[in-house]
């Protein structure tokens, strides 16, 4: 799925609107900490493509099926071929963030050239909805047992542990980006 951008910031909202639009024909909900999250991501890349480059860009969203555990990628392509670099803005600065927000975020994020441009990524993990035990998800089934041997497939069970070690909604900032920012915006007492 893709969306043409406009050099235009009215076009982040746009960008949002139509990403929610998407998760929500793919089952996702407006409320899950997943969208949330996706839909801060798009607002951050796409701002960054609008302002940072004055010409039009491309959305591009990867939803996987339910049943699918593969990471949710979100792509940015533009025709800027600067790279994207993220800053250390001044305490009153109002922007100068976005990249150390998606780094703080998402599970991967990166860049590469496109064309004469650039495009900008990020995924996010997704974990598979638990399934009700049937003789289909039966232990030997599957190949082997959860700690709990409650009929779900061992990814499953091992991906929700992961979530609650690490849920979206309350993400573990951290890398390089975010480093920076945090150090250069430390309040003094």
């Amino acid at each position: 799925m893709q969306l043409e951008i406009r050099p235009d910031p009215a076009e982040v909202g746009r960008a949002r609107r139509w990403t929610r639009a998407r998760l929500a024909v793919s089952g996702i909900a407006a409320e899950d900490p997943l969208a949330e999250t996706l839909v801060l991501l798009v607002s951050e890349l796409v701002t960054n493509a609008v302002v940072h480059t004055g010409a039009p860009a491309v959305l591009r969203l990867s939803l996987p099926g339910e049943a699918v555990a593969a990471p949710v990628r979100l792509e940015v392509a533009d025709a800027s071929s600067r790279a994207p670099v993220p800053r250390c803005p001044d305490d009153d600065a109002t922007g100068g963030r976005g990249l150390a927000l998606v780094d703080g975020l998402a599970d991967r994020w990166g860049w590469s050239t496109d064309g004469a441009g650039k495009r900008i990524w990020c995924e996010l993990d997704r974990c598979a909805p638990p399934r009700t035990p049937d003789a289909s998800t039966a232990p030997a089934a599957r190949g082997g047992r959860t700690g709990r041997d409650d009929g779900r497939p061992r990814e499953t069970a091992e991906c929700e542990e992961a979530a609650r070690r690490q849920p979206y909604d309350k993400p573990v900032f951290g890398g390089p980006a975010y480093e920076a920012v945090q150090t250069a915006t430390r309040l003094t007492p």
